[in-house]
């Protein structure tokens, strides 16, 4: 008797973590996939603006080095973000550094000493790239996949990372001043 009691509890179990929101499996594996190159992307933009907000140099040092900060701590939240919308939909996120560069659009700094407004330009662009992808995502992800929840989290994400683009830019427009 025990042993039934137990088995019907482990069915019913299994039975109450099904998930159950309105989109088939398929369709969720397919917003898990788009999230999970989203993620690897941001993995490396992030790595990228740590590595400048480190060894950044110059007269503008200390306001790029803030500037930079902000943007990394928003895109470690980001991060977060992206990853635990995959667990919602039933998937695992990407976790390994090896994942994130086998699947990322953008590509890692080469390393060795660059200025400051190469820094800038070169965060100007991973931006506007993910702004490229982000567009597409949401398309896809509302049209196709018929995922709403997904695009619009991926046009909250997309807007955050039009005014990292919009910051980077006029920072880039101040030095042309100066």
């Amino acid at each position: 008797m025990i042993r039934r009691t137990v088995m019907t509890a482990t069915a019913k179990q299994k039975k109450q973590s099904a998930i159950n929101i309105g989109l088939n499996d398929k369709e969720r594996a397919a917003s898990a996939d788009v999230l999970n190159r989203v993620l690897s992307d941001q993995h490396v933009l992030y790595i990228k603006t740590r590595n400048y907000h480190w060894n950044v140099t110059g007269p503008q040092f200390y306001s790029l080095h803030q500037l930079l900060e902000a943007q990394y701590t928003q895109l470690e939240q980001a991060i977060d973000e992206v990853a635990e919308r995959v667990r919602a939909l039933g998937y695992t996120a990407f976790g390994s550094m090896r994942e994130f560069l086998d699947c990322a659009t953008l590509k890692e700094d080469a390393g060795g000493r660059i200025g400051a407004m190469q820094m800038v330009a070169n965060l100007t662009a991973d931006h506007e790239a993910v702004i490229r992808n982000l567009r597409e995502f949401v398309d896809k992800t509302e049209e196709e996949i018929h995922d709403m929840g997904t695009s619009d989290f991926l046009t909250g994400l997309m807007e955050a990372h039009e005014k990292m683009a919009w910051m980077l830019r006029a920072f880039l427009e101040d030095s042309d001043e100066a």
